[in-house]
């Protein structure tokens, strides 16, 4: 609750800023205008515009970060403009003045007649000035948005910041003028205070680029980027391809039901490499049939713990009409080859059709981002829904029914689907990971701890880092690292990670002649025991002997913060990419 506070009174002393004094005279100027036609619409007007431009900055400067290494780059140096604006008002002024400028024209002149709508835009011009002055505690918010994931608490650090900016200027509207003079005496020691703490975002973003920040915002973190990101991604998602109708409580009612909007015509599936399980399906064969097409790629966590679902639901429901079709799209270079994709078909005893879509031509023809990615396609052809991520399986179930239900199928089986998965297919911890998807390559590399920098595409001998803080990594031995993954030159050979969840599992494959890896598994520098994950055995003892994803620790006790170490007895290892649960 404090953090909320502090946002609320953040926004309650934006009023002193002193880029906001061009528009207050205006704004007293009415105040003895009635509250409903002139106040409250303006103040509106203010807190919506306000939220807009505050979560654009938010949730953009997030994607902006999470593009690649350039982009939190860009991002630091969005902030560090901030914190100069901060130490010094004449660089604020200078990029506030378009604003002020526009604001102007949207307000007209103190003779026009106070009306809801001109209040209304009032309150626009307002908002637009004063989110990009609004100061420090704003900046730090946008700032946490944007390297550690949007979510559920920033919305609500910018709702009470919001607030509190709409508080303080409802009050200067009642106080009148007497408020704007009092102002005035006291912009002295706020133009310090802005400087004081201009310079301290200004060092913040020293931290970052120098890697100092990982202890203090895994502390104070947002969210979890991972796990958020997909809830976020449906949310929206959802929110505008479905409109929830209930229909009148009664014995004779029926079930409440999703209105689900036209979406488009499903694309072809041409252009994939192979099909498993079946001939190649056309668009013009599954006519009359519900299909459900799912995106996904066999060394994906969130894959492989939503695929008992999807083989669930095609066995459930295949006597009424549902098919449903795997479109297995590589996001590493070897999930591309046909013979491990087969492998991982059967060894994970998946039944339906699987398209084998190396080439990425399905994955275009639906304009899909996302792994997995599920898209429901009704009897007539069109897409009526899509689902981004991994969870809210009984809503899906129950579209699902729904299709079948409007395409003339009876008799369908009641509930929905009772999965029980083990080992890497179980469903993630409810106390949630607090570590990220991590990649080992140099394309996508993020909080490298070890003392050398990542060397591209050259051998080079790494020192592991002696205390990590939370989310961070390092290399120790000699190591060759691509884009995509690192390659031990030499054994032996570690990595090592400081986490934070159930489950860690890793990326990991042979060298070129296939022959196996061993390797050894710490915990806190012992061995991991009944924490062990289904590919390593009590004593941490493991083989690497083909590219998949491995689940090397699942823990049983509390999650905690935990330093997780793995060494490679012979070389050639691929590493590519740690995932959590």
């Amino acid at each position: 609750m404090l953090i909320y506070l502090l946002a609320f009174i953040g926004g309650v002393l934006t009023i002193l800023s002193p880029c906001i004094l061009p528009v207050l005279p205006f704004v007293f100027s009415r105040a003895d205008q009635p509250f409903r036609r002139s106040a409250l619409p303006l103040l509106l007007g203010m807190s919506a515009t306000f939220a807009l431009v505050a979560a654009a900055a938010a949730f953009g400067g997030h994607w902006v970060v999470r593009l690649n290494q350039g982009g939190r780059y860009v991002a630091m140096v969005i902030f560090l403009v901030l914190g100069v604006s901060l130490l010094f008002p004449a660089v604020a002024e200078w990029f506030t003045r378009p604003l002020v400028r526009f604001g102007g024209r949207l307000q007209g002149g103190p003779s026009q007649p106070a009306s809801p709508g001109t209040s209304f835009l009032l309150g626009i011009s307002t908002g637009l000035l004063w989110a990009p002055c609004a100061g420090p505690i704003l900046g730090l918010i946008l700032t946490g948005a944007a390297l550690q994931g949007p979510g559920a608490r920033t919305s609500f650090l910018l709702f009470s910041f919001a607030l509190g900016a709409a508080t303080s200027l409802g009050i200067a509207l009642f106080a009148g003028n007497k408020v704007f003079a009092t102002m005035k005496k006291s912009l002295v020691w706020e133009a310090w205070i802005r400087r004081a703490i201009g310079g301290a975002v200004i060092i913040g973003v020293v931290a970052i680029a120098l890697g100092w920040d990982t202890t203090v915002l895994t502390k104070f973190s947002f969210v979890n980027t991972s796990n958020t990101e997909e809830r976020l991604i449906h949310a929206l998602d959802r929110n505008k391809s479905i409109v929830h109708a209930s229909s009148p409580a009664s014995p004779q009612s029926a079930p409440q039901q999703e209105v689900l909007l036209d979406e488009g015509e499903m694309p072809e599936l041409g252009g994939s490499i192979a099909w498993l399980n079946s001939p190649p399906l056309t668009r013009k064969a599954l006519h009359g049939k519900v299909v459900l097409v799912d995106f996904w790629t066999y060394s994906c966590i969130n894959c492989l713990r939503s695929l008992p679902y999807v083989e669930a639901w095609a066995n459930k429901y295949k006597d009424a009409g549902l098919v449903v079709i795997g479109v297995h799209t590589p996001e590493f270079a070897f999930e591309k080859d046909r013979a491990n994709v087969e492998k991982a078909v059967r060894d994970l005893k998946i039944t339906y059709p699987v398209a084998i879509d190396s080439d990425y031509n399905i994955w275009r023809a639906y304009n899909n981002e996302y792994w997995p990615a599920d898209y429901f396609i009704d009897g007539q052809g069109r897409i009526r829904h899509h689902f981004f991520g991994e969870g809210d399986y009984a809503g899906s179930e129950r579209i699902i029914q729904q299709l079948l239900k409007e395409n003339g199928a009876h008799s369908l089986p009641t509930g929905v689907a009772d999965v029980t998965a083990s080992g890497v297919e179980a469903a993630p911890s409810n106390a949630g990971a607090r570590s990220p998807e991590t990649y080992i390559g140099t394309r996508r590399a993020e909080h490298f701890a070890s003392p050398e920098p990542l060397a591209q595409d050259s051998r080079k001998t790494y020192t592991l880092p002696v205390r990590p803080s939370l989310n961070q990594w390092g290399l120790g031995g000699s190591w060759k690292v691509s884009p995509e993954s690192a390659v031990l030159q030499s054994a032996p050979g570690k990595i090592v990670f400081r986490f934070h969840g159930r489950d860690l599992h890793l990326v990991l494959g042979p060298s070129k002649n296939g022959k196996p890896i061993r390797f050894k598994v710490k915990l806190d520098g012992a061995a991991p025991g009944e924490d062990r994950g289904v590919d390593v055995d009590s004593s941490g003892a493991g083989t690497v002997q083909e590219h998949r994803l491995y689940q090397l620790i699942r823990q049983k006790g509390p999650v905690e913060d935990r330093t997780f170490e793995i060494e490679f007895l012979d070389p050639g290892v691929q590493a590519f990419a740690f995932t959590f649960g």
